[in-house]
């Protein structure tokens, strides 16, 4: 940053000397700097906490039975993936996510829009909505396993209802901010109702849209999770609940971490593809300007 600095008083009144800082003089060097400090911490934090359990673990001040060491969950982990145990469950919870997101998003995608652009239809249904959006989701899974009966339906409509939601609400809250200015703009110069949606009202609410995205994407495997613990015979939420129920706590935890990471790259995925989506968007605040 740069800093002002008084300089020695003059006839007239005291003048101020902008010296400029090293973000200004070397904004290459700053930037891998901050680069490198983030990193470090992103690594640093996660990693002291699971030395401190294992540490915990190893001197007996936690029970090993209850929370047993990590070094214990991982070899587990590994001897799981290696034997070809653990792939099922994963897949099964992976494509529940994918299949309900996808359809979730495309249905809160389009009508949100519809909503978002036409006052009458948002009159008619935005009640209606409401009032189901603030139902938990997991009070619908009966409701879906007598429409569905058991299997992967309820999963997925399940996961479907939840997203719906999200991307419902933020795309037509994005739609609704679109400065009047932009849409005088293109109704200035003819533009079709097409031709207004391309180039007016998807540019300026995509970004808002794709942030209501990432969110469901974190929610969905909460979801799925929570959905599977009651209601499947496979997938990561039923394996985490049945080894809790046979007390093979390593089994349980190896699960909670899958989740985890299951989680965070779904969720990465979104942003990156947003951020591809929309170059012209800022990144995400918190994260170091390039």
């Amino acid at each position: 940053m740069s800093t002002a600095v008084k300089d020695a008083p003059r006839e007239g009144g005291t003048v101020l000397v902008r010296r400029p800082g090293p973000q200004e003089l070397h904004p290459v060097r700053t930037h891998r700097r901050r680069r490198t400090l983030e990193l470090a911490l992103a690594v640093a934090v996660p990693l002291v906490l699971v030395l401190l359990w294992q540490l915990a673990a190893a001197r007996s001040w936690i029970d090993d039975r209850v929370y047993p060491a990590p070094s214990t969950i991982l070899a587990d982990g590994w001897d799981r993936a290696a034997d070809g145990d653990l792939w099922p469950d994963v897949w099964a919870t992976l494509k529940r996510v994918l299949g309900g997101y996808a359809i979730g998003t495309a249905a809160g995608y389009a009508l949100g829009l519809l909503m978002g652009s036409l006052s009458l239809v948002r009159a008619a249904l935005e009640p209606l909505l409401d009032a189901l959006y603030v139902v938990p989701k997991l009070a619908l899974l009966p409701v879906f396993l007598n429409m569905f009966g058991l299997g992967e339906g309820p999963q997925i409509a399940l996961v479907a209802a939840t997203v719906f939601f999200f991307v419902w609400i933020s795309t037509m809250a994005a739609v609704l901010a679109v400065p009047i200015g932009h849409r005088d703009a293109g109704q200035v110069f003819g533009a079709s109702p097409w031709q207004m949606f391309r180039h007016v009202l998807l540019p300026a609410s995509l970004p808002a849209v794709l942030v209501g995205a990432r969110i469901a994407a974190g929610v969905a495997v909460l979801v799925i999770v929570a959905s599977e613990q009651i209601a499947a015979a496979d997938g990561l939420g039923h394996l985490i609940f049945d080894s809790r129920a046979l007390f093979q706590n390593d089994v349980m935890f190896v699960g909670i971490v899958c989740v985890a990471v299951l989680g965070v790259v779904f969720s990465e995925m979104v942003r990156i593809a947003g951020r591809l989506l929309t170059p012209w968007a800022p990144r995400d605040r918190g994260r170091s300007q390039s």
